[in-house]
């Protein structure tokens, strides 16, 4: 071939790709003046597109081999001590926190209340337990631990209702703890006019944050406690009296979870002060409005038919002031004393005599300036502490305390 002819063929590929150029640019600008070619062509690509591409997923997940991380693995399990006031403040923190002190310390300073509220609740629980909160109105709602907001030990804490959907009428009248591990089968009730029932605790699985009835009421009547029970327990009421009434679990028969349940005790005119379940073997100490106290066996308490009167267990006096409450403990156990005024006492159980039913007891906490014991609670030693720390200068001597137990 002549180069003559080469160029001439160069120079008509060159002609031809400035024809096909003009075109093209004739052709795209009439795309940017016209909407509907625009939407013509958007169209004509998606439809492209799902036919190539809009058969069936070819893959498959399988959600069970994930491992997911959940809030509460990230939280460390501890043991929490949590609080609760009577206008409904609420707050956890670290069980030890609170350090023993001999009996008949002053206390030190567990919370910062206001002049006319008082730590009302103090319970032992940990992280990853669930905390069901009863009302006077019977309705139960439920939180975790770690749910509860951290506060110092000075702290006044959160309002409750904060936390959870509680009316303004409303108040806290019992909390339980209730583990994972947990081996109770029924939840027990007892009323201010000591009517006492009986719920299998799977009737409390699902609780919504709205809250759920848990026990249905008298007009005139509101719940006080409530305990877990493993179907074999003993029953224990106390009045404001100073009575105790012992009966046997199996004489309340399990009941719905809205029914009203059957009388408990006698009261005589008195109020009901709480209940405790527990077995013959278990020691039963007695909390007076003046911070007097003392541990008796179950089993010296005579036991008689569910809604008796009971037997006597501290006498009131001026001096000892009514029974405000009765707990069952062990030595490896502390017992928190909180006043209306907020000061709370740890003492170890060990310390407070083992005396007769009828005796009046020992003191337990040095109330001054016309202070009241408002709630007490007995919480689990942390493993890492020591038997006994002496923080406060001990108010008793040796001899008073021995005058007193005679």
């Amino acid at each position: 071939m002549r180069l003559r002819k080469l160029t001439g063929l160069e120079l008509d590929k060159v002609t031809e790709e400035r024809d096909g150029l003009l075109k093209d640019i004739e052709y795209y600008n009439s795309i940017l003046n016209s909407d509907e070619m625009v939407r013509d062509i958007v169209k004509k690509e998606l439809l492209d597109v799902a036919n190539r591409f809009g058969d069936e997923r070819r893959t498959h997940i399988d959600m069970t081999a994930i491992d997911f991380i959940e809030d509460e693995s990230l939280i460390p399990e501890e043991n929490i001590i949590i609080t609760l006031t009577d206008k409904g403040y609420i707050k956890r923190l670290s069980a030890n926190t609170y350090r023993e002190q001999n009996r008949g310390g002053v206390g030190v300073k567990g919370m910062s209340t206001n002049e006319d509220d008082y730590v009302k609740f103090l319970i032992n629980s940990s992280t990853h337990d669930y905390v069901c909160i009863f009302t006077n109105k019977g309705r139960i709602y439920r939180l975790k631990g770690y749910e509860i907001p951290e506060y110092g030990r000075n702290a006044k804490g959160l309002p409750i209702i904060n936390l959870i959907q509680i009316d303004k009428d409303e108040k806290v009248n019992a909390i339980i703890n209730v583990s994972r591990e947990t081996s109770m089968k029924y939840v027990v009730f007892a009323t201010k006019q000591g009517i006492i029932k009986k719920t299998p605790i799977e009737e409390y699985e699902s609780i919504r944050k709205s809250g759920k009835i848990a026990i249905t009421l008298h007009d005139d009547d509101e719940l006080i406690d409530v305990k877990l029970t493993d179907g074999n327990m003993n029953i224990i009421l106390g009045s404001t009296s100073g009575k105790i009434v012992v009966f046997d679990e199996s004489e309340i028969r399990p009941m719905g979870r809205t029914a009203t349940g059957v009388k408990g005790i006698n009261l005589d005119g008195g109020e009901c002060t709480g209940m405790e379940v527990g077995t013959d073997d278990d020691n039963l100490l007695v909390i007076s409005k003046n911070g007097y106290g003392k541990r008796t066996f179950v089993k010296d308490y005579r036991k008689t038919k569910r809604g008796s009167k009971g037997v006597l267990s501290i006498k009131a006096t001026d001096k000892t002031g009514g029974m405000i409450a009765h707990k069952i403990v062990d030595d490896d156990k502390s017992l928190l004393i909180v006043t209306e005024q907020g000061m709370i006492i740890r003492i170890p159980i060990s310390s407070i005599s083992q005396l007769n039913r009828v005796t009046q007891g020992v003191r337990l906490i040095n109330l001054k300036d016309e202070q009241c014991v408002s709630t007490v609670s007995v919480i689990t030693k942390d493993d890492d502490e020591s038997d006994e720390e002496i923080t406060e200068e001990t108010v008793e001597t040796a001899e008073e305390v021995k005058e007193e137990t005679k």
